[in-house]
């Protein structure tokens, strides 16, 4: 037998549940994480964008919004999103611990002209 007031709610409760379609309040929370700075942006489309800058290296990543009706905070608390934070600051430091084959802090090149300029020349 057919139930209309259970199929009307099951309609009305997909609507909640579509997080599509609602605009979230854009928020941003930085911490201070080893040696360097995290930031948790919660954009206004529900996507979650962390940064990640230490010593002049900075990265990002983005996530889905898992829990959209808990709030951002609370969510960055509870670990929901320490997944791609630790994959964010493991690649920033692989990228510290890296080093040149080809350029290195010893070795310095003479600063010479740009090619095709003429050297400047004083005349009195």
């Amino acid at each position: 037998m057919f139930d209309i007031k259970s199929l009307l709610q099951r309609g009305v409760e997909k609507e909640l549940i579509d997080v599509d379609n609602y605009i979230f309040m854009p928020e941003r929370i930085d911490l201070e994480v080893n040696n360097g700075i995290l930031s948790c942006v919660l954009n206004s489309d529900g996507r979650v964008d962390i940064f990640f800058n230490k010593y002049g290296i900075t990265d990002v990543r983005s996530a889905a919004r898992k829990h959209a009706y808990t709030a951002f905070e609370r969510e960055l608390h509870l670990g929901i999103y320490d997944d791609v934070i630790e994959a964010l600051i493991n690649d920033v430091n692989k990228i510290l611990d890296s080093k040149s084959r080809y350029f290195r802090e010893e070795r310095v090149l003479p600063a010479t002209p740009a090619l095709g300029t003429a050297p400047f020349t004083n005349i009195t």
